[in-house]
């Protein structure tokens, strides 16, 4: 995935890309994607242990949370410095994929090395896939959509003048449908809004349930606690709705959009930079100079800046915005390695936007 100024995680993410194939157990760790697995405690589950594989640490802290003493769960990608983007899948990987009888994906063409190793096995495992839960698409749907919108057109021009007009803006939608994320396409940073995170963990233990029957009343109890401990997150959420209205922020990229959403921040980000940024290509020169003119004449309250993006682009908005005293407010697309606590990590990112927003007022 070139990103050239907007370049990520380059180290390991190369790393990954041309891992050699060796067989390692599930409990190891990966060189490049940092691997790993939780165990479940067979004496204390009351049903059958699952094998469960997630495809990013993003999902699988969650899903360990609601599998308890009877899952073992396995999270191909744990490490914060590979790009899920653009990882292949060792024979490591697949051997995982192959022993599950759940995975976790989180779709939206986030993790397509993913979504295709589980498409190769036969026996297939049961699959939780985020995007598809919560009704969303991604780009190589969209792509469909567009093929589909091009052959109709195609169609209405043979009709006549008239359908031809129609089929010639039938050809334009599906090119605007195949442009993916970047256009009106799909955010696939799911984990970022606090209602799909929701929606999907009551997905998990549904799956779960029904694979071990006899263990549902366990994974109940743990979908209660894991509820319990999100509460924070949540007050925390509708805290910031009062300090966040009237409010906005610009973004280095897109992975704060529905937290952004949740709170009722307006996103000050220049189109043309946030259509860049989506689609992984370098900004225009105007759209660099549109941000920070944003950031210089008060339209941005706040700059949400992805540190875990590496590049000159983005250390050139935040030296703009710290020049023109808009503070800054770091956000990671995966949780920092060593924090396994999926409320812990949002919790710190939304009390840094708490002091941001209260210190601007």
């Amino acid at each position: 995935m070139p990103r050239h100024a907007l370049l990520r995680r380059p180290a390991l993410t190369a790393l990954a890309a041309t891992a050699t194939l060796t067989l390692a157990a599930c409990g190891g760790s990966d060189a490049g994607a940092g691997t790993t697995t939780s165990a479940a405690d067979a004496e204390s589950c009351p049903g059958e242990v699952l094998d469960v594989v997630a495809s990013v640490s993003q999902w699988g802290s969650i899903v360990e949370q609601l599998g308890g003493d009877c899952t073992n769960v396995t999270t191909v990608l744990a490490s914060s410095a590979v790009d899920p983007h653009d990882y292949e899948a060792t024979a490591a990987d697949i051997a995982a994929f192959t022993d599950a009888e759940l995975v976790v994906l989180n779709g939206a063409d986030y993790d397509h090395w993913a979504a295709d190793a589980v498409a190769t096995l036969d026996p297939a495992p049961a699959v939780v896939d985020a995007a598809e839960v919560v009704g969303i698409e991604g780009e190589e749907h969209a792509g469909e959509e567009g093929e589909h919108a091009e052959e109709e057109g195609e169609h209405a021009g043979e009709e006549g003048e008239h359908a031809g007009e129609e089929g010639e803006h039938a050809e334009e939608e599906g090119e605007h449908a195949e442009e993916g994320h970047g256009h009106g396409g799909v955010n696939p940073h799911l984990w970022y809004s606090p209602e799909y995170v929701q929606t999907v963990a009551a997905a998990v233990t549904e799956q779960l349930s029904e694979l071990s029957p006899d263990a549902a009343d366990h994974f109940a109890e743990q979908a209660e606690a894991w509820e319990a401990d999100l509460q924070p997150y949540l007050d925390e959420l509708e805290s910031l709705q009062s300090s966040a209205a009237g409010r906005s922020y610009a973004a280095t990229e897109s992975v704060f959009q529905y937290t952004g959403e949740a709170i009722g921040l307006t996103d000050a980000t220049p189109e043309g930079y946030r259509a860049a940024a989506s689609n992984e290509t370098d900004p225009a020169p105007g759209d660099v100079a549109a941000f920070e003119a944003a950031l210089t004449d008060g339209s941005v309250d706040v700059l949400v800046y992805n540190s875990q993006t590496e590049g000159s682009v983005p250390e050139q908005l935040r030296a703009a915005a710290e020049a023109a005293d808009v503070p800054v407010v770091e956000v990671t697309e995966s949780a920092p390695d060593g924090e396994s606590s999926f409320v812990s990590w949002q919790l710190d990112q939304l009390q840094q936007l708490s002091n941001a927003l209260g210190g601007g007022q």
